[in-house]
């Protein structure tokens, strides 16, 4: 346990100073208000008995961990049990270390008097924004189980949504890396071999054979240079992609994609709707709520059209007119979305328009993994199969000349 070095002021006006041992800063305040000292600078002590955090050995915090205490928070405050002792209880059944750190540091700030927002908002890693606003909505409005369920089942969809992504790319990709490897050892140590031959037995080789021995030996001549190239690429990608016209302009050709493009669109509006009607039933102000949603768009052609919807909302105009201006929602979510606002109903309809989009991004995912199965086919026979013909054509012509 860290420890804090703290001076305070008791209420006789004497000054005290000292150190303790606490989960948080906010704890050592907290034992030291009860024990009739206001502390007026509190702050780590280090040296040997400071806790030692090396990050990227502590386990990290999953999706999965938050959806399970955000269920069984929801299930204890439903069930009438005071909010610190949901944390104390949660936080010492917590197998994950680094979350478990978390939720005693939460619980600590809660008994110094923060509000239960206020003490999430100070790990953004653990919980986002969007978990923040929503519970601080649900304190307001005195609805903290219905708010924590509601979070859940929006995680819970999120995470279905992403994991549905990341198959549609994962066989691929894999697939793709494995040919690669073959080809280079292929490359590499095969045809050297077959080289030898060839030099043995004199005379042209076919113009096929010549160029993939050709390619052999670029490859182990500049392979170091080539390894280098490829890290630098990456590197360089890396870098504009953090720039914010870089980004911008990676995000608006990705939507452009032939295929991959529609994905990512589809996407995009499953988590736009899912969000803003999360955030809008739970009570959070339609401004607040598209500030968070613009945020987490993930994509900044998407975050940009979010943004143009906000300040149209804030001069005083609809939703659906800036949307069907962007270009990045497609007609019909407009149409439902300006149908919802005429009816009052925006966040209803909202979720309809979320778990249309997730069926649409299955299908999607699955006519994409059907497609890329002959491609991907194709692509290993054409290279693999060429190399090999490649090399035994010097065979089939000293064959037919005997």
């Amino acid at each position: 346990m860290p420890k804090f070095s703290w001076t305070g002021r008791s209420k006789d006006g004497k000054t005290h100073k000292g150190t303790m041992e606490a989960v948080s800063e906010g704890a050592v305040t907290a034992s030291l208000r009860r024990q009739g000292i206001q502390a007026t600078k509190v702050k780590g002590a280090g040296g040997l008995n400071a806790e030692i955090n090396i990050s990227f050995l502590q386990p990290k915090i999953t999706t999965k961990d938050i959806v399970v205490f955000t269920r069984q928070f929801a299930t204890m405050i439903d069930a009438g049990l005071p909010l610190v002792q949901c944390l104390d209880i949660l936080s010492n059944q917590q197998p994950n270390k680094t979350f478990k750190e978390v939720l005693l540091k939460v619980k600590s700030d809660v008994e110094s008097g923060s509000t239960f927002a206020d003490a999430l908002s100070k790990h953004p890693k653990a919980f986002n924004d969007l978990y923040v606003n929503l519970v601080a909505a649900g304190e307001v409005g005195g609805i903290l189980d219905t708010i924590l369920n509601r979070l859940a089942v929006y995680i819970e969809k999120a995470l279905k949504l992403k994991k549905k992504v990341k198959s549609a790319m994962t066989y691929p990709t894999t697939i793709v890396g494995i040919a690669v490897v073959v080809i280079a050892v292929i490359l590499i140590f095969v045809i050297p071999a077959f080289e030898k031959i060839f030099a043995d037995f004199g005379g042209a080789l076919p113009a096929p054979t010549q160029i993939v021995i050709n390619l052999s030996n670029l490859i182990q001549n500049y392979i170091v240079i080539i390894i280098a190239l490829i890290f630098l690429s990456i590197f360089a990608f890396k870098k504009i992609y953090a720039t914010d016209k870089g980004r911008r302009a990676f995000d608006r050709w990705a939507l452009k994609l032939p295929v991959f493009g529609m994905l990512i669109r589809k996407v995009a509006v499953a988590k736009f709707a899912r969000t803003l009607s999360t955030m809008i039933s739970s009570g959070v102000p339609i401004l607040d709520g598209l500030d968070i949603v613009a945020k987490t768009a993930g994509n900044r052609t998407v975050e940009d059209a979010i943004k143009k919807v906000r300040t149209s909302i804030s001069e005083g105009k609809t939703i659906a007119e800036p949307l069907k201006e962007s270009g990045v929602f497609p007609p019909m979510v407009c149409q439902m979305i300006e149908v919802g606002e005429q009816a009052g109903a925006l966040d209803t309809m909202l979720a309809k328009i979320a778990d249309f989009y997730d069926d649409e991004v299955d299908d999607a995912v699955n006519n994409l993994t059907a497609m890329m199965e002959p491609l991907l086919m194709l692509f290993l026979g054409t290279t693999v199969g060429g190399l090999v013909i490649a090399m035994y054509l010097p065979i089939f012509q000293m064959a037919g000349n005997v």
